[in-house]
């Protein structure tokens, strides 16, 4: 017969049972708390209203005009990351604002793919009236509080940003075999840059199975964020190629392609390879920069991608 627990461990894992639960019961109420206040605020601002401020603008619209005020030729995909909305969702607003003559766009030069938002003389105005609104709104309530009061929720608010916005790390994975997530990830680059020669699930299987290659995943907490493709080149001596490098937009400024260019070079180099190649066009002038920043120097052409204007190459190792 096995022995039965004692009295001790039985009593200790009472106590365990005990805390977890007390921890469990004091995160559904700072849950509960938040989702109060949440309620509470929305309804104090007049946030649930169809018109934002007694405007013609809806909240979304609202918001979407003062970030473009506040950042005069935000790109779209910055828009997108600053107010958390869905491309197809955030291409209708802008199409709307854009009909009714508040904003305009033109393509950037520094990366072909993006779109520089502006407002016009009419979404400057719009986007007056809206700030004089709020500041009145919020004056207003402000007048019912002491001056002490007030900088004590100034001070809470700033906390409560500060601890909700700490940065999330960024993890650098090898993948093995390509899960549909990869392979969804890949499908956006290539939808992104306009690629013609794709590579399906059995090239990308058979392609991360060869000695010398690989294909690293960028996650941001939980959520993937980028990719990058390293391949043997079998008419070059080794050297290896350099491939399907992206970043989602939302996670852009955080050094992200760095960090996934560290790990393909340090894998590159302990697999003997002495050069990394790329090619690229002309028109990806942010993602030049970023090459020719890490030490890539242009080349000849070493392949026949229709697509490529522009070839690179940076040696990695003595040899």
């Amino acid at each position: 017969m096995a022995p039965s627990a004692s009295a001790e461990q039985m009593s200790a894992s009472a106590e365990q049972m005990s805390a977890s639960a007390e921890q469990m019961s004091a995160i559904a109420a700072q849950i509960f708390a938040i989702r109060e206040f949440n309620r509470f605020y929305t309804a104090r601002l007049g946030l649930l209203r169809k018109h934002h401020l007694n405007t013609e603008f809806s909240l979304t619209e609202g918001r979407t005009l003062y970030e473009m005020g506040a950042h005069p030729r935000i790109t779209a995909s910055a828009l997108r990351a600053s107010i958390g909305l869905d491309p197809g969702y955030i291409s209708r607003l802008l199409s709307s604002l854009a009909r009714r003559g508040l904003i305009r766009s033109s393509v950037s030069i520094a990366d072909g793919r993006e779109k520089l938002l502006t407002l016009t003389a009419k979404g400057e105005k719009a986007v007056a009236r809206i700030n004089e609104l709020s500041d009145v709104q919020v004056d207003a309530m402000l007048s019912t509080i002491g001056p002490a009061d007030r900088d004590a929720l100034v001070s809470a608010l700033a906390r409560a940003r500060d601890l909700l916005t700490a940065p999330t790390p960024v993890r650098i994975v090898r993948i093995t075999r390509p899960s549909p997530a990869a392979l969804a990830i890949l499908e956006e680059y290539y939808q992104a840059v306009h690629v013609v020669l794709r590579d399906n699930a059995v090239e990308m299987r058979k392609l991360i199975a060869e000695p010398g290659s690989g294909m690293w995943l960028a996650y941001l907490g939980r959520q993937l964020v980028g990719c990058v493709v390293l391949r043997r080149l079998e008419s070059i001596p080794h050297a290896a190629e350099c491939k399907r490098l992206y970043v989602r937009p939302a996670a852009r400024g955080r050094h992200i392609a760095d960090l996934l260019l560290n790990e393909q070079e340090d894998f590159a180099r302990a697999h003997g390879f002495q050069w990394i190649y790329l090619d690229t066009y002309h028109d990806l002038k942010t993602a030049i920069t970023l090459y020719e920043r890490r030490g890539y120097k242009r080349c000849k052409r070493y392949n026949n991608n229709p697509q490529a204007t522009l070839f690179m190459r940076k040696r990695i190792a003595a040899g």
